[in-house]
C-alpha cells in the first residue's frame, strides 16, 4: 500500500471510530491516488529536436529520443542537470518503431524508413550505444518477416517482435510473432497472434506479452480508421495466446506503453474520431484485469514513448495532431 493510500485508509478508520460507526466500506484506493502532470523546463532553455513516429528510452538515468521522420540526431536529456544535448545521427532514417533496452544499449527493430504512404520495413537491427554515442548494425530480420510499426519487447535474453505492417500506410498488416535470441542471434517463428495490428506498442510483464491498442492500416486515404480495442496475451512459457474480455477503453493507435508495477499504462495516440492527438492515460491492471483512468496529459501526442526514471514518468516530443504535425519539443513528467 502506498503512503498516500495508507494515510487515506487511516483517516477513514479514525472517522469511523470517532463516529461510532461499525460499518465496513470498500474504497477503491487505487482510483484515488492518481498524481499529476507538470511540464519540465530545462535550466538553459534547451529542448529536444522536434520529431514524431520516434522513440523514447531510458538508460542509466539518462533519456534518449531517437529516430522519427527525417534524418535527426539523438536528443539526450539529463533529468538531474535538467538540460538537453545532441547525440549522433542514425545511419538511415528510422521511424515507426518501439525501442528496447538490453545491456545498457537501445535496440531498434521492426522500424520503417522512407516517405508516406509506402514506407519500407527495415531489415537491419540498429543499436545505439549511449556509452559511446555510436550506432551499429546487429544482425538482420529474416527478409520474409521484416515489417514496421510492430510491438517489440525483451524478456531475459529474448527479443520478441509482435505483429506490424509490410507496406507502410497502405496495408499488409500481420499477426506474426517472432523471437530473436540476443546471445545466439537465432530467429524463431512463433504462433501467430489472434489479432493482426500495427502502429502500436507491446508490453511484457511476468512472462506474458500483451498486444494492445493499434489498428489495421488498410488505406492511405484514411489510415486512422480500424483502431483495435482487443487485448491479446502470449504466455512465453506455454507458447499460447489468449484474448481477454477486457478491452481498451479509448481505442487508438500510435500510443505509448509502459509497465508500471501491476499496470500497463497506455498514453496518447491517434484515431479517426478526433483531429487532436489523444491525451488519455489509461492503466490496465494485469492482475485484476481492470482499467482505471489517470489524469490526461495536458498536451496530447502520438508517435513517441514513455519512460520511468526513479518513479517519475516522462514523455517528450511526438505529434500534437493525428498524422504528421505539429511536431512537439516539450517534455512532461507525471508523479504519482
Amino acid at each position: 500500500m502506498k503512503r498516500s493510500e495508507l494515510s487515506l485508509y487511516l483517516l477513514v478508520t479514525i472517522i469511523l471510530i470517532t463516529t461510532g460507526c461499525n460499518t465496513y466500506i470498500n474504497i477503491p484506493l487505487s482510483n484515488i491516488a492518481k498524481g499529476e502532470w507538470s511540464e519540465v523546463k530545462s535550466v538553459d532553455g534547451s529542448t529536444p529536436i522536434e520529431r514524431h513516429e520516434a522513440a523514447f528510452a531510458e538508460v542509466n538515468g539518462m533519456m534518449y529520443l531517437l529516430g522519427g521522420r527525417g534524418m535527426k540526431p539523438v536528443s539526450i536529456y539529463d533529468p538531474v542537470s535538467n538540460w538537453w544535448k545532441v547525440g549522433a545521427t542514425a545511419p538511415i532514417e528510422l521511424h515507426h518503431f518501439q525501442p528496447v533496452v538490453y545491456e545498457d544499449e537501445i535496440y531498434i527493430i521492426g522500424a520503417m524508413t522512407g516517405g508516406y504512404p509506402g514506407e519500407t520495413p527495415v531489415e537491419e537491427i540498429y543499436v545505439y550505444s549511449p556509452a559511446t554515442n555510436t550506432w551499429r548494425v546487429d544482425g538482420k530480420i529474416p527478409a520474409n518477416r521484416a515489417r514496421g510499426g510492430a510491438g517489440v519487447v525483451v524478456d531475459d535474453d529474448m527479443l520478441y517482435i509482435v505483429c506490424g505492417i509490410k507496406d507502410g500506410h497502405r496495408g499488409d498488416h500481420k499477426n506474426w510473432l517472432d523471437s530473436y535470441n540476443l546471445n545466439t542471434k537465432e530467429w524463431k517463428q512463433l504462433t501467430d497472434a489472434p489479432t493482426a495490428r500495427d502502429h502500436f506498442q507491446a508490453a511484457v510483464a511476468r512472462g506474458k506479452i500483451y498486444s494492445l491498442a493499434g489498428r489495421t492500416t488498410i488505406s492511405a486515404d484514411n489510415p486512422f480508421k480500424h483502431t483495435i480495442g482487443t487485448i491479446d496475451v502470449y504466455d512465453i512459457e506455454e507458447q499460447t495466446w489468449t484474448t481477454l474480455e477486457s478491452e481498451l477503453p479509448t481505442w487508438r493507435a500510435g500510443n505509448a506503453v509502459l509497465v508500471e508495477e501491476d499496470e500497463i499504462l497506455v498514453i496518447g495516440g491517434e484515431s479517426f474520431t478526433q483531429e487532436p492527438a489523444h491525451s488519455e492515460v489509461e492503466a490496465f491492471n494485469f492482475i485484476t484485469k481492470k482499467w482505471r483512468s489517470l489524469p490526461n496529459i495536458p498536451v496530447g501526442r502520438h508517435g513517441t514513448g514513455l519512460v520511468n526514471s526513479k518513479g517519475i514518468l516522462y514523455i517528450a516530443s511526438g505529434s500534437g495532431n493525428r498524422g504528421g504535425g505539429p511536431e512537439l519539443t516539450d517534455i512532461w513528467k507525471f508523479e504519482y
